[in-house]
């Protein structure tokens, strides 16, 4: 399916951030990008982009981009982008005329699973649809005085308008489109010299033809003003967080390594290069345990939290720069496992050498398995919990063992450190199992 981004205006509200709107940097993208990118991810592949206002640098850029993330992107020009945003729309009718299509705004953040759901949907000839927002009273993303509105009733739209006094939801800047929406506004420009989307949108809604659809509290945002960009901020940290963070990474480690990934969002720092990273710092800890005496352990203690914390930093520069990939993922994995070895290799060696007993060897080689174990268990585990748990649930994983070692190596307690985290993941690792076959009809991919 195609997909027609307005992205003409000039923004003025939001000039202090930069100029023009469409390449105002947001966290290592700028809003066109994160608008593409998110389309994208709901499996549109072929993209038409209205430009005005400094068109000429917009589209250079967006060359550029189109290029590096291989992307179809197709220029029209607006030279009229001083009236209304329909005229935008209007551009685009020789190119889309014969077809449907997805309509997004330029400067609207979105969560992409309203595009996955509202793409397959099914429109009559004629028939425009509208992703409404029915989360009036308690959406703090919203401008209400800048925000358009919108009236349904009997499962239609049948007023729009910024200024309209009943009202039951808003409008998100997301439509699947049928062609009629040219023949609309030409009609409107021609009747009452009313050249905005809202005003053709009315005029269609007066005949029954604007389907609401709703977006069930998903994501959105209207990024028009430095106050809604500062909205839009905190809404894509918030939205870092996982349910699967154990107690360690909610608390302390995300509010670390987001302090850090802000910085290296202004870099170009790949999200599998800090994995590498935080993989060294895990080795260089490891062999500061291998070294023995107290200040190497203590070093190595230090390190290894960090490590984790930076371990945190890929996953958010990749949601955040949408540079997400599965050999991430499993690579980010890979190294994890690699780190825990050498890091509980290391403190049982230290341990031995203070105790050089075969117990010392034993507990060590516990933890290890545990560790291992409890790391093949987290897939299926989380699987479930996300699909039975309501918001966050428990979980001992990686964070909280790493920060075991912290604390139990700067108290000088290698051996009874490790017998902790051979205690602790054991257990874990029985407590999964228990809930797995509890839910053993739940269909996994074995």
């Amino acid at each position: 399916m195609k997909c027609l981004i307005i992205a003409a205006g000039k923004g003025r509200r939001l000039s202090k951030l930069g100029r023009p709107k469409p390449l105002v940097s947001l966290f290592g993208l700028t809003l066109i990008e994160r608008v593409i990118l998110t389309a994208r991810k709901s499996g549109i592949d072929d993209f038409y982009v209205v430009t005005g206002y400094k068109g000429e640098k917009v589209r250079r850029f967006l060359n550029k981009f189109s290029q590096k993330r291989g992307i179809k992107i197709t220029h029209i020009i607006n030279e009229e982008w001083e009236r209304g945003n329909g005229l935008s729309v209007l551009k685009a009718k020789g190119l889309l005329k014969n077809e449907n299509f997805i309509l997004l705004m330029g400067d609207h953040l979105f969560d992409e699973k309203i595009l996955i759901k509202m793409k397959d949907l099914q429109i009559q000839d004629g028939e425009v649809i509208l992703a409404t927002d029915y989360n009036t009273s308690s959406n703090c993303l919203v401008d209400i005085k800048d925000v358009t509105k919108v009236l349904v009733r009997d499962g239609r739209i049948v007023d729009i308008g910024k200024d309209i006094k009943e009202y039951n939801a808003y409008d998100t800047g997301i439509f699947l489109c049928s062609p009629v929406i040219f023949d609309v506004i030409e009609e409107a420009i021609a009747c009452s010299g009313e050249s905005s989307l809202s005003a053709s949108i009315r005029l269609l809604a007066k005949r029954g033809k604007v389907r609401p659809f709703d977006i069930k509290d998903a994501f959105w945002i209207d990024v028009d003003d430095e106050k809604a960009f500062k909205k839009a901020q905190r809404s894509l940290t918030e939205r870092l967080k996982k349910p699967s963070d154990g107690p360690i990474s909610r608390h302390i480690n995300r509010w670390l390594s987001l302090k850090i990934t802000k910085y290296i969002l202004k870099t170009n720092v790949t999200p599998n290069q800090i994995s590498l990273f935080s993989f060294i710092l895990s080795l260089i800890a490891s062999l500061f345990f291998f070294l023995g005496g107290y200040i190497n352990l203590a070093t190595g203690a230090v390190l290894a939290q960090m490590s984790s914390i930076i371990d945190g930093c890929d996953g958010e520069v990749a949601r955040l720069k949408h540079m997400e990939s599965d050999f991430g993922k499993w690579l980010d994995a890979v190294l994890d496992r690699y780190a825990d070895a050498f890091l509980l290799g290391g403190l049982t060696w230290y341990a031995y050498s203070l105790i050089p007993s075969p117990l010392s060897l034993i507990i060590g080689f516990l933890a290890i398995t545990g560790t291992f174990v409890n790391s093949y268990t987290a897939d299926k585990y989380d699987g479930l919990m996300r699909k039975k748990a309501d918001g966050h649930y428990l979980r001992i994983g990686r964070d909280i063992r790493i920060f075991i070692i912290f604390i139990g190596a700067l108290i000088n307690k290698p051996l009874l450190t490790l017998l902790f985290i051979a205690i602790l993941m054991n257990i874990e690792n029985i407590r999964r199992i228990g809930i797995l076959y509890k839910f053993r009809e739940f269909k996994f991919n074995w």
